[in-house]
């Protein structure tokens, strides 16, 4: 069937605009032409589908476009790249919010969210057009919270989480490297995107495991060498008792 483009946009439920910018962006083919006339196909409006669900999905515009180039793209099946599909999910989880419906759901003023962005601690996501947060940056804001009622100022911790973030930042570019190129180009799971895939999901819970109870166990160790010698033996107690409970809950779903 032929379309005009105002009459995609309306079978597509978009605007000509954004249509317009699809275009620009390389997500839509271009159509053809009947004199100065643009026609667009079904061919058009699958593909039109297909962006929106990915958006609904928590995919940007970049995401979209690399699975829109993959060899699978062509096929019925509208599922992504299996491991790209993983780390959206991973990191998006199964929705995302307003910046007003994060500050709502962590019960946080909205000012907090502003200084819990500028301390890279929380970061937004470009998804059609806004900026919207997971359900991850909830969770982190929520603890955050609770951090702050325990009494430890908002300036000082701000500061702290951005020399945490500074250090993780450089861990994780490396920690991908290992994954890249032990993990993606080769080993066992080498090209096949399933089995990349499933050691990813194997991985990511491991390692964040890892990374936990490092930390909680080098904080609890180094509090233990500040109270060595004193006469606070109920603060020791309660330090060496949290040692020995390695229960950390390092979910946030």
């Amino acid at each position: 069937m032929d379309y005009r483009v105002e009459e995609i946009a309306t079978a597509a439920g978009v605007r000509v605009d954004t249509l317009r910018f699809y275009q620009s962006q390389k997500l839509l083919p271009p159509p053809r032409k009947q004199g100065r006339v643009a026609i667009y196909g079904d061919d058009h409006l699958d593909r039109l589908g297909r962006i929106r669900d990915l958006k609904n999905e928590g995919f940007t515009l970049a995401q979209i476009r690399r699975v829109l180039r993959s060899p699978e793209s062509a096929a019925p099946s509208p599922s992504a790249e299996p491991l790209l599909e993983a780390l959206v999910h991973e990191s998006v989880g199964v929705r995302t919010l307003s910046r007003e419906e994060l500050a709502r759901e962590a019960g946080i003023p909205a000012a907090l969210v502003r200084a819990a962005e500028s301390a890279r601690l929380i970061s937004p996501l470009p998804v059609d057009g806004e900026e919207r947060f997971t359900e991850a940056d909830a969770a982190l804001a929520r603890a955050g919270l609770l951090i702050l009622e325990a009494g430890i100022p908002l300036q000082p911790l701000l500061e702290t989480a951005n020399q945490h973030v500074t250090g993780i930042e450089t861990v994780c570019d490396r920690a991908i490297d290992l994954f890249d190129d032990h993990v993606r180009k080769s080993g066992p799971a080498a090209n096949d995107d399933d089995a990349i895939t499933e050691v990813f999901r194997a991985l990511l819970p491991q390692v964040t495991k890892v990374v936990a109870l490092h930390f909680q166990r080098t904080l609890v160790n180094r509090a233990l060498a500040r109270l060595e010698g004193r006469e606070e033996l109920v603060a020791l107690e309660a330090a060496l008792s949290a040692t020995d409970k390695n229960r950390l809950e390092v979910t946030w779903r």
